[in-house]
Parts: structure tokens; C-alpha cells; sequence
């Protein structure tokens, strides 16, 4: 069902090919950038919280605690990998198959290439890669609300009407221009 949801979505969120200019009225604000990063924590620690609920009580049902000593004696560096491992996971999964997270759900923006089109996913690799970078999470607060894994990888997050607004405006004009010429 869930892969179902995300296949309409990308669907309905399928751009043409065409490049669109990004102006700034069409960018997600700084305030909703910020609630995207508070937001978007919350499934990353249920996920960590959930494996060590689910780990004791996998011990209790089965009387083997080893899977649970391990999970909660692994090293600072063990811990981190896990965790940027879920990042990685949950950032790219969700910007490939819907073009948003959850905090970009609760705030209506999208994930797009600079060009306006959808992201590639070397793009979306890279910008799952790059929110690794120490104080990424706040280096969107600069002068133009991009962060650091948005520049690298050469993408905007968008106000979803707006920009789809706007870009159908643009196609509609485009395609008047066609009338009379094979399509």
C-alpha cells in the first residue's frame, strides 16, 4: 500500500523536461527549512528508539540478550555509523520516490533541481551525503535559506503550489505556441 502511495506520488510530481528558472519567492523559507530539520528527526530516533525496545524485548521473548547487549554496548563510532546509515536511508529513499520528507509533507515543499526538474538520483545521492557534513542542519540559515547539501548537489526546495503553479503556467504558454504543429 505504502509503495503504492509513493508511485502516485511521484506520478503527479513528474516534470517535463523542459528547464524552469528557481526565483526566490519560489523557495522554501528559512522558518519551514527549520521545521523540516526538527521534523525530519523524529522518525530517525523512533527508528533507533523502536530497534532497542524491539531488541530487549526480542531478549525477553526468547531469553537470548545477545542482540541486545551488543546493541547497547556498541562503541560511540558504532553508534554513529548506524545512525548516519538511517540518515542516509531514510533522506534518500523518501526525496527519491516522493521528492519530499516528512517534514517537507507538513510544510508543502518539494525537492527540485536547479533547473526545475525532478532530481536525479546522483543528485539525491549526494545530497543525502552531504547532509553527513558537520552543521549542515544549519547552514541553511544563510543569506539564501540553501543549505550546504542543496548546494553541492545543485538542488532548490520549493513551495510545492507555487512552483507547480508557475511551471504550468509556463507549459500551458509553451504548448499554445504548439497548436496547429504535430505534439
Amino acid at each position: 500500500m505504502l509503495f503504492l502511495c509513493l508511485s502516485i506520488a511521484k506520478k503527479s510530481l513528474t516534470m517535463n523536461q523542459n528547464t524552469f528558472d528557481i526565483t526566490d519567492d519560489l523557495l522554501a523559507s528559512k522558518g519551514q527549512r527549520f521545521l523540516h530539520n526538527v521534523i525530519d528527526t523524529i522518525p530517525q530516533y523512533a527508528f533507533i528508539y523502536g530497534l532497542s525496545y524491539g531488541f530487549f524485548y526480542l531478549g525477553e521473548f526468547t531469553g537470548n540478550y545477545s542482540l541486545n547487549d551488543y546493541w547497547n554496548g556498541m562503541s560511540e563510532i558504532e553508534d554513529l555509523i548506524i545512525n548516519y546509515l538511517f540518515m542516509f536511508i531514510y533522506y534518500f529513499l523518501m526525496e527519491k520516490y516522493t521528492f519530499k520528507t516528512l517534514g517537507k509533507y507538513a510544510t508543502n515543499t518539494i525537492v527540485v533541481s536547479i533547473d526545475g526538474n525532478e532530481p536525479t538520483t546522483k543528485q539525491l545521492i549526494q545530497r543525502s551525503f552531504s547532509r553527513w557534513i558537520p552543521f549542515d542542519a544549519l547552514s541553511f540559515l544563510g543569506t539564501n535559506g540553501k543549505g550546504w547539501h542543496d548546494s553541492i548537489a545543485n538542488c532548490y526546495v520549493v513551495k510545492a503550489d507555487k512552483f507547480n503553479e508557475r511551471k504550468n503556467a509556463i507549459l500551458e504558454l509553451e504548448q499554445i505556441g504548439l497548436i496547429g504543429e504535430d505534439i
